[in-house]
């Protein structure tokens, strides 16, 4: 069986291209698992995690890009082990990764040193572009995707159990990263929001 993989930082980025790439290579569509605003530097990605848990022995677990599946060489390493030990083949682009091989090891870690490296490249200039925005009274605070009052409408939504996360995230028009970071908020606040006692807000 082939399992597909696709990623994108922000949710307004388009994952279009890396799921055609996914099917072109075989995987059907059933079988990708995207994850949408969030960043390739932390593991803890719901579909990634979906995506893992999905595989067994003698799999191919697929990637457009190294970089889609970790941005760090860390994590790029113990994803890697995880999927081999299993008996799972990783394919990056196509090409399977060879772990016993010292020149598919070599190529590995020159693609995931760059990914890291891409990734260390960005948020640097990210910094350096706040700290000039900032300095010229320019930097404001990011609206936030749904209010509070939409946010705990959406939530409560998904714990009537009646639509799914990508339902909702359909309805708000937001991606589901976004909705399963309220979720933790949510968590770490330690609060939870009643489906009956939330008033239906018109309109949304």
């Amino acid at each position: 069986m082939l399992i597909g993989y696709a990623r994108v930082s922000a949710d307004e980025q388009d994952t279009t291209a890396q799921t055609n790439a996914l099917r072109a290579l075989g995987v059907d569509t059933d079988r990708i698992y995207v994850d949408q605003g969030l960043t390739g530097r932390n593991r803890n990605r719901p579909d990634l995690t979906a995506a893992l848990s999905a595989c067994r022995q003698g799999d191919t677990f697929i990637v457009t890009k190294l970089d889609r599946l970790a941005r760090s060489m860390p994590d790029a390493r113990d994803i890697a082990d995880e999927l081999a030990r299993g008996g799972v083949r990783l394919s990056i682009g196509g090409e399977i990764y060879d772990p016993t091989s010292p020149t598919g090891r070599l190529f590995f870690n020159v693609l995931a040193t760059m990914a890291e490296f891409e990734s260390d490249l960005i948020r640097a200039r990210t910094k350096e572009g706040m700290a000039v925005a900032k300095a010229k009274g320019r930097l404001k605070g990011r609206a936030p995707k749904l209010t509070a009052r939409r946010e705990a409408h959406a939530l409560a939504l998904i714990d009537s159990g009646d639509h799914t996360m990508g339902e909702v995230a359909s309805l708000f028009g937001v991606s589901r990263g976004t909705l399963y970071r309220a979720r933790d908020r949510r968590v770490t606040r330690g609060d939870r929001t009643s489906v009956v006692a939330l008033p239906r807000v018109e309109g949304e």
